[in-house]
């Protein structure tokens, strides 16, 4: 019992922190965290978060990114898939498909590509003892399709 309170309290910890990476930095690479993340460079690779992603204007992902909950403003060109809420503000562009249970659009945010929304919220994996592993590739939605 004392080892689960111990698991609890080290599992609320890293969901608690969080992660900048700042303008004019580029990571090779995918990037997974158990807390918030804000990202004001260019990331190629993939960006999990078990919490909220956070896209700055100068931001630039050539990538997938799967979060709890997100506010872009910046641009994807990739899968975004958040179980909760997803938020587009006016400077954000996406390139690809975007599968999210909420979405907020605002006036000048574009995006290319299919949107489903309402899904079932799920757990988001992230891999044991920091390790990351290979982001699972999701077939585009295509307008006559009903699955993903």
């Amino acid at each position: 019992m004392f080892k689960n309170k111990q698991e609890n309290m080290a599992a609320q910890d890293a969901s608690n922190s969080s992660n900048i990476i700042g303008k004019g930095t580029v990571v090779e690479g995918n990037i997974e965290t158990q807390g918030n993340i804000r990202i004001e460079g260019k990331v190629n690779g993939s960006v999990k978060s078990k919490s909220k992603i956070v896209l700055g204007q100068s931001s630039f992902i050539d990538g997938n990114i799967v979060a709890q909950n997100a506010e872009l403003s910046g641009e994807v060109k990739g899968v975004v898939e958040i179980s909760e809420q997803l938020t587009l503000r006016p400077s954000s562009r996406i390139d690809g498909d975007i599968i999210t249970n909420k979405l907020i659009v605002e006036s000048g945010a574009t995006f290319n590509g299919g949107c489903k929304m309402g899904v079932v919220k799920k757990d988001i994996k992230i891999g044991p003892n920091g390790q990351t592993k290979p982001f699972e590739t999701k077939k585009p939605i295509s307008p006559d399709s009903k699955t993903i």
